[in-house]
């Protein structure tokens, strides 16, 4: 027993180093910029190990040097609370478990379904001395999961964290997202985020972003502009192969309308 809570003991210091160095960088970025993120670092090695190059664009820009329409358009598209929020808006991450927890009950009946035909048609071809049919795309299906994440927990979660989706990972982005905002104001917040976001492959932040697809620095952007670039970041790869398709166009219209209620930090 003695063992035991001697390994217990080590684990949980162990944890409290971890929480510690993390509140360490986060008051660090107070006044210095973050140089790179944990996705960022985990994209470079799989567009090298995929590519064997390195296509890469990313600018730091600071507050006054982002269009205030780009971070009207963000908050207006991801986190229309922003400012007035502690980090967490709990009622969004229950309405969006709630809906997770629906659509994965809906892929799991079409899965079922999907094999049950797929069963009968090997049966059916077997019989008949055929080839069987390859499986359909449907047994592989995957549902579409929604987030109800805050930009300070895309933030934590981009700066620290994997992808991966797990109780304790989920825990921790908790964690350095009341770390985020009890060390750094909102603007901050917001700066690190439009520097450091994703926006395309290899592409991140506002700077890149604003070159890349508009061909004008991050200060310059227009009201429609800044929309088209907030409606991406759900999904910044695909809209990146289709940057005029209709949703997108469409989306960003509505995100440009709401832009003018917005409150900037």
């Amino acid at each position: 027993m003695r063992a035991v809570w001697r390994i217990v003991l080590l684990t949980l210091l162990c944890g409290l180093a971890l929480q510690l160095c993390f509140l360490a960088r986060i008051a660090l970025m107070t006044v210095v910029n973050p140089q790179s993120t944990a996705f960022q670092r985990s994209e470079a090695a799989r567009i090298l190990f995929s590519q064997g190059r390195l296509p890469w664009s990313q600018a730091w820009r600071d507050d006054d040097q982002i269009a205030s329409h780009l971070k009207r358009a963000v908050i207006a598209s991801e986190d229309a609370n922003f400012v007035d929020h502690g980090g967490v808006e709990w009622d969004a991450l229950e309405k969006a478990w709630h809906k997770n927890t629906r659509a994965q009950e809906r892929t799991e009946k079409l899965r079922a379904a999907a094999q049950a035909r797929y069963e009968r048609a090997v049966e059916r071809a077997q019989r008949r001395g055929r080839t069987p049919p390859p499986p359909p795309n449907a047994l592989t299906a995957t549902p579409k999961v929604i987030g109800g994440s805050t930009i300070t927990q895309q933030l934590a979660k981009n700066l620290f964290l994997s992808s991966e989706r797990s109780f304790l990972r989920k825990g921790q982005e908790f964690a350095i997202t009341f770390m985020l905002e009890g060390l750094l104001s909102k603007e901050r917040i917001l700066t690190i985020y439009l520097n450091n976001v994703e926006w395309g492959e290899g592409l991140f932040g506002a700077q890149a972003a604003a070159r890349h697809y508009f061909r004008v620095d991050a200060g310059q952007l227009a009201p429609l502009q800044a929309a088209r670039l907030a409606v991406m970041l759900p999904a910044p790869k695909r809209f990146e192969k289709q940057p005029a398709s209709g949703y997108l166009v469409g989306r960003a219209g509505t995100i440009a309308a709401r832009m003018g209620g917005v409150e900037l930090p």
